[in-house]
């Protein structure tokens, strides 16, 4: 096979502006070739569907070992210990997934389905007793703040550091820029904070880590592994869940012909969540390195090189998807790479899931149409795409 060079373009996929608004960025990579060369950081950059899905299931070519980030692992010290999950390829990454896999399996979700519905719909109820109210704050980030932490089993003291956390660990997957260096002063106060509610002895005894560290007890894992995988479910168990129904709220807001459909079945709350990671893509960036000289559509990534998979241009890719630009709930969204795809899937995908339902399900019984009262503002992350404000006005029945 002959090898050719890759289009270099001069982008920054983590400047403001593109970070406010990335789909024409997004358009010119795909449009670009299979893979690019973004010449500002030096790495090989995929944004078509078939060569994002390639790349994150093929986990022997292509780690994740050496981070997800910009960073590179087999040169550079990372932030903090680095996630057996995210941050690791088998067999380091087989027992600690296996683990949160039970943790958080269908027993669970099954264990926490009424519940979780009765609280959406006090907290529902709550926030309607007010026509108009910013969906961010009431509902995106209150519900998973609500119910995720007591599922975890951690105190009540201190729950306002996850999404600030959550935010900078995110943030340092991209360049040092602006964004980073704005979290950089709380690192050490929030890394501690974390670190601290990761300890057995912090957490309740009937939650996630609870099953976590009882997993150690077995020998499943080890004791010095627990507390990092319970880390996992505090960096990526509530940021990313949060903006996802941000999302999903905006995009009904936007398209209230598709609220109509959910009115008129409720069933369709999960796929309208899936339509909305497609369509918002909250993760919109990932990393892998090249182990050894890899081909990718023709071009050669050299050994230890970074690749950076852009998930959700590979979302909105007219080659995999009708009418993408659509938020559409007549489609089938289940192919989507907002979760990732193969061994580093996202593991708690389900449990976002049922947050979501839960939520959709109680304002889909109460309101009959929302719309946006005012212009929503995004909030900046160097990998999320995410809003800080949505201002909702509700009309019900």
């Amino acid at each position: 096979m002959t090898t050719t060079l890759p289009p270099a373009l001069d982008i920054d996929p983590f400047a403001a502006d593109v970070l406010r608004d990335p789909l024409p960025m997004q358009h010119d990579l795909r449009e670009a070739g299979p893979v690019v060369h973004l010449s500002r950081y030096d790495v090989y950059a995929l944004a078509r569907y078939e060569q994002v899905h390639a790349a994150l299931t093929d986990w022997q070519s292509l780690q994740s070992a050496a981070g997800v980030g910009m960073a590179n692992f087999r040169f550079e010290e990372p932030w903090r210990p680095p996630s057996l999950l995210l941050e690791a390829d088998p067999p380091l990454h087989d027992a600690p997934r296996a683990v949160l896999g039970k943790v958080l399996g269908p027993r669970a979700l099954r264990r926490l389905r009424d519940a979780w519905f009765a609280d959406a719909e006090e907290l529902v109820d709550q926030v309607l007793a007010e026509p108009s109210f910013d969906a961010v704050p009431a509902l995106a980030q209150a519900f998973p703040l609500r119910v995720f932490p007591d599922a975890v089993g951690l105190p009540q003291e201190g729950r306002e550091n996850l999404l600030p956390y959550g935010d900078h660990a995110f943030n340092a997957f991209g360049p040092h820029n602006e964004l980073v260096a704005k979290g950089a002063p709380r690192v050490p106060e929030l890394s501690g904070w974390v670190a601290a509610q990761c300890a057995r002895d912090n957490l309740s005894e009937d939650g996630f880590g609870a099953q976590i560290w009882a997993a150690a007890d077995r020998g499943d894992i080890t004791h010095d592994q627990a507390p990092l995988i319970v880390r996992s479910l505090l960096t990526a168990g509530v940021d990313t869940t949060v903006h996802a129904l941000g999302a999903v709220l905006y995009a009904f807001a936007a398209n209230p012909a598709q609220w109509e459909r959910l009115r008129a079945d409720p069933s369709l709350a999960r796929v309208a969540f899936d339509e909305a990671v497609r369509w918002e893509s909250p993760v919109q960036t990932f990393f892998r390195t090249a182990v050894g000289d890899v081909d990718i559509a023709g071009t050669t990534v050299p050994d230890g090189r970074k690749i950076l998979m852009f998930l959700g241009a590979a979302n909105r890719d007219p080659r995999r998807w009708t009418d993408p630009d659509a938020f559409d709930l007549t489609r089938d969204p289940s192919a989507h790479v907002g979760f990732g795809m193969g061994i580093h899937q996202c593991v708690g995908q389900h449990v976002a899931r049922l947050e979501a339902e839960a939520v959709l399900t109680a304002l889909a019984a109460r309101a009959d149409r929302i719309e946006l009262a005012a212009t929503p503002e995004r909030h900046l992350n160097n990998t999320l795409r995410a809003w800080s404000s949505i201002p909702l006005h509700v009309h019900r029945d």
